[in-house]
């Protein structure tokens, strides 16, 4: 029977695998950072509403170590790692962005073992290793791929996001076990959208910043993108981290790469190849032994 962890890790990539599709949609129209601004923004309403009704301290007791690890981790997992991943999917398309999330899972395992020194076992060696065989195997040009060179960007894009969004949750582990989630949630993504803003702002482009919300034409995409991805994914994503070991979180997350490869067949009308599946295959069994292993 599955635990409450269990379900809440499950509708993370549940709730994802839908966000990601509407983030494909969105971005053929809008560009990354203003894209992010706009979904880390509309994340910050939805927390700020149910933070009203499930009460509690709206400035927790924390030491200012803590603090710090707090905005380094918004920074880190959202701001920088949340506008890698739409360039990535902007480059790769939702299914072979997908099996590029597969890094996700020995990600979180290898962050947690240079971390934490939580040990890497011989399975999650092996995992690791079919992984990356199969993000090798299932990452061929198709169609949705308009530069060759946006193959291996849109990879290394896609990795990197991954590798930061683990360091950026783990290394505020203790702090999501002991406090509210929806509040350092909420917290997190108030940082980094004023981190955005900043970046932005030096770059000479913060008109930019406005790009979502002025095109009303989106926002059937971008609004539910939003509240889906960044609100509701991400509560029961950390909530996921705080009920369960990282690697058992990490696999039940992992099922988001089933859910979107099935809706970019369906929605997008995104061709699923023999390479695609095989690359899948491997890549999800190596995050089941990597998970199963955590």
């Amino acid at each position: 029977m599955l635990s409450p962890g269990d379900i809440y890790a499950l509708a993370a990539g549940f709730f994802w695998s839908f966000s990601v599709i509407l983030m494909r949609i969105s971005g053929f129209s809008i560009p990354p950072l203003p894209l992010t601004f706009f979904k880390s923004f509309i994340a910050i309403l939805g927390f700020a509403v149910v933070f009203l009704f499930v009460g509690g301290p709206v400035w927790p007791h924390y030491d200012g170590m803590t603090w710090v690890r707090l905005v380094v981790s918004a920074v880190l997992g959202i701001s920088i790692a949340d506008t890698m991943f739409v360039a990535a999917l902007n480059r790769l398309g939702a299914s072979l962005q997908a099996i590029a999330d597969c890094i996700y899972a020995p990600s979180v395992a290898f962050v947690g073992f240079l971390m934490f020194g939580e040990g890497l076992t011989a399975w999650e060696m092996i995992g690791g290793a079919l992984v990356v065989s199969g993000v090798f195997v299932g990452m061929v040009k198709t169609k949705e791929i308009k530069e060759p060179r946006d193959l291996i960007l849109g990879t290394l894009l896609a990795a990197g996001a991954h590798i930061i969004m683990a360091v950026g949750i783990l290394m505020v582990r203790d702090v999501i076990q002991e406090g509210s989630l929806v509040w350092i949630a909420g917290f997190r993504f108030l940082v980094a959208t004023a981190a955005l803003a900043l970046f932005a702002i030096a770059r000479g482009e913060g008109k930019t910043l406005a790009l979502a919300f002025q095109r009303r034409d989106t926002w059937k995409y971008t609004i539910p993108m939003a509240l889906l991805g960044p609100f509701l994914a991400t509560l029961f994503w950390i909530a996921g981290f705080k009920y369960l070991t990282a690697g058992r979180a990490a696999i039940y997350n992992q099922m988001s790469t089933v859910f979107i490869i099935l809706l970019a067949w369906l929605i997008l009308k995104e061709r699923m190849t023999a390479r695609k599946t095989m690359g899948v295959a491997l890549a999800i069994a190596g995050a089941v032994l990597v998970g199963m292993a955590g």
